[in-house]
């Protein structure tokens, strides 16, 4: 995972910006203190990645990680068009709590960069409904090159996504973000058609820490720099988290991802941990392995 990676995480300032005023607003229209779905998950599931996470014998991996997590941010489904058997599949071995965060595969948001998509889109919905109830919320990642020039072609995609099936989006060039009116304007889009608005926490990209959501859904993607303050800095989300609840913030989808991935188990605990304590939930603590 390079994205975001930085040679020194010291040097770093990881405080997190103040909450934006469209957050405060969004949330107003919620009644506080009462969650409907908090999921915390990894990026990957393949024993090559999380070593030293499941234990020896384990056959069939996902199985095994569904016992442990309740969710999994499937970026599997980015660099193919996965078929409808192999949703079913995946959907069969996990458990029945569990849900998938699929991202829309890259065909759609790299190599056409959402033009003239539509029959695209249909394909993807159809491949993925085997997930059923374990299909948690999709996400489209646009690439870093993605500017606010093509911002026509964000409507068209959106009025185009089934209003049934819940929907993340994250930006990466800087402008979306930190130019006023282009952020105004995309946001106005996002919450017309009530699209969540993904924060990346990454120590190289303080930039996409917009703190702005658009609906009553915050889907984190936290980037570790497998450095000792990748603990602290899930101290202040959950800070920031209790912040939003108490505001009326309804669902938390928080992925975790590292530079070298099997660290993510071991932070997915720490974090999980503190978020039942801290919340009174009782979400799985994923047992990790020395």
């Amino acid at each position: 995972m390079k994205f975001g990676k930085v040679d020194d995480p010291g040097k770093i300032d990881f405080k997190l910006p103040e909450t934006h005023v469209q957050t405060k607003d969004i949330l107003s229209q919620q009644e506080p203190h009462r969650f409907k779905d908090v999921r915390v998950g990894c990026a990957k599931w393949n024993k090559t990645d999380l070593k030293k996470f499941y234990p020896r014998g384990t056959k069939d991996e996902l199985a095994y990680y569904s016992t442990q997590f309740n969710s999994i941010e499937l970026n599997a489904s980015f660099y193919r068009m996965f078929p409808e058997a192999q949703f079913e599949k995946w959907a069969e071995k996990a458990e029945e709590d569990f849900k998938f965060f699929p991202k829309i595969p890259r065909i759609i948001s790299h190599v056409k960069r959402l033009n003239e998509c539509e029959q695209l889109i249909d394909d993807v919905v159809t491949n993925m409904l085997p997930l059923k109830a374990k299909m948690g919320m999709v996400f489209l990642q646009m690439p870093d090159n993605f500017q606010p020039k093509f911002m026509e072609r964000l409507e068209p995609f959106f009025k185009h996504w089934p209003k049934e099936i819940p929907l993340a989006a994250e930006f990466r060039h800087s402008d979306w973000h930190n130019e006023e009116k282009v952020a105004d304007e995309l946001n106005q889009i996002l919450v017309k058609y009530n699209i969540s608005n993904i924060i990346t926490d990454s120590a190289g990209r303080r930039d996409l820490l917009h703190m702005r959501l658009t609906t009553d859904t915050a889907f984190i993607r936290y980037n570790g720099a497998n450095h000792e303050s990748d603990y602290t800095r899930l101290d202040d989300w959950l800070e920031r988290l209790e912040e939003w609840h108490k505001k009326g913030l309804k669902n938390i989808y928080f992925f975790v991802h590292q530079n070298m991935e099997m660290a993510s188990p071991l932070l997915s605990a720490y974090f999980i941990e503190k978020f039942n304590k801290k919340f009174g939930t009782e979400l799985k603590i994923p047992k990790t392995l020395n």
